[in-house]
């Protein structure tokens, strides 16, 4: 078993030029974070004729954006009742619009720019118990009279088993404008099409040191860049650059297994539409199937950075509990990669200064609106901020216990959490 990703072993893309930084370098903008963040902001960035260099610590993609389950959905990692009593509801029905457009850009930019990423529509959220069913058909409703949303449409018995056949769940809300894709060869179609549009990628140059200013200055191990502005999109990869934004966000590993490739009638037993589900638990499992008939599945989460223990084990029963006609299917890969969570599960966008922008936390929740993202800092480095403010100005609180407590600390909530999914 591989323990690389399915998705570093089916990308589609090599980029060139994208040698590290050497020497000293000027720019109009530099963004840090080679992720969908990034790259999108790099290529809106260079189509609007600034100078744009994107350092990436590691190799594109290899963040979150390229390790992720692929899922292309509108709405947020929390709910909008969390935004609504924060800001409004006016501004909550405004953030859920742009959520949806997020969505929107997600499939504008893989068309404009011919990227081939499997991306494919339908998205069945799964109820396990009687209260995840009440819990979903009051969303639906909510979403329909107070957003004017009639995009959830709930499903059980025969419907419900024409997009997912298992007796496991009650019934599901089936999404038609969500999606799902595969996020690297996304990501690296996003960095390609940046680099055709003037952008310049800089990989394996992690920034040491950022000195602000009217010039703001980047150090790497071998160069240095000055630019107008900064672009900080490294999520949960900055491992210590920006400590006063870090302290927001949790780093958590999540970890997804493949399957080999399944037979036809292997396909029709479980997802015969080929929709991505997730289950309604606080600690949610999700699924989907690739364009080669392989089984995608994702949900343990590990808060220290280590695998746990028997690991594939566990994802492997859950599974087949779920699809019994996965008995005897061999696991060919498995993969972690950290998230950014918030406390508040709502993304935290924000300035530094009034030329240093940063977005981060998406909590799993973030291959659309990240597109979104970097093209909202674009526009607010070009002078059009009310977009971006409106999101930045959602407050967002420190994780307690500091750097040595707060993982401890979380770990202890999310026991309680994981206690209530088996209630």
């Amino acid at each position: 078993m591989s323990e690389h990703s399915w998705y570093a072993y089916s990308r589609n893309l090599a980029l060139d030029n994208t040698a590290p930084l050497a020497g000293a370098q000027r720019f109009d903008v530099a963004i840090i974070g080679g992720g969908v963040t990034g790259c999108s902001a790099a290529l809106h960035l260079a189509e609007r004729g600034y100078r744009v260099a994107l350092l990436e610590a590691g190799e594109i993609g290899a963040g979150a954006s390229g390790r992720s389950g692929g899922q292309i959905l509108p709405g947020l990692g929390t709910e909008l009742s969390v935004i609504e009593k924060s800001l409004g509801h006016q501004a909550a029905r405004d953030i859920w619009a742009m959520s949806r457009e997020a969505v929107r850009l997600t499939e504008s930019l893989i068309e404009r720019h011919d990227i081939d990423c499997e991306y494919s529509r339908g998205y069945l959220h799964a109820a396990i118990k009687p209260r995840h069913e009440r819990a979903m058909k009051a969303w639906r409703d909510e979403m329909a009279t107070r957003y004017g949303y009639e995009g959830l449409e709930w499903l059980e018995g025969e419907a419900l088993r024409r997009h997912v056949v298992t007796d496991a769940y009650l019934g599901g809300l089936y999404e038609r404008e969500a999606g799902h894709l595969h996020p690297l060869n996304y990501t690296l179609g996003l960095a390609r099409a940046a680099q055709r549009a003037g952008a310049v990628i800089f990989e394996h140059s992690r920034v040491s040191d950022i000195t602000r200013g009217k010039t703001v200055q980047l150090t790497t191990a071998h160069g240095q860049i000055d630019c107008d502005h900064l672009l900080v999109a490294g999520n949960a990869y900055l491992g210590g650059l920006v400590p006063e934004i870090e302290r927001k966000i949790m780093p958590v590993v999540n970890y997804i297994i493949a399957t080999e490739a399944l037979s036809e009638h292997q396909v029709a037993q479980t997802l015969p539409q080929r929709d991505a589900v997730s289950d309604a638990n606080f600690v949610l499992d999700y699924y989907r199937l690739t364009a080669g008939r392989r089984l995608l599945y994702g949900g343990q989460v590990s808060y220290s950075g280590r695998e746990p223990r028997g690991l594939v084990t566990i994802m492997q029963r859950k599974m087949r509990e779920l699809f019994p006609v996965l008995e005897d299917v061999a696991i060919d890969y498995r993969w972690g990669g950290r998230v950014a969570i918030t406390r508040s599960r709502a993304p935290h966008f924000g300035r530094l200064d009034d030329n240093i922008y940063f977005v981060q936390g998406y909590s799993g929740h973030g291959m659309a609106l990240a597109g979104l993202a970097g093209q909202l800092m674009a526009q607010a480095v070009a002078g059009q901020r009310e977009r971006f403010d409106l999101l930045a100005a959602m407050k967002h609180l420190d994780f307690p216990g500091g750097r040595r407590l707060r993982t401890p600390l979380l770990v202890l909530a999310t026991a309680f959490y994981r206690l209530r999914d088996r209630l």
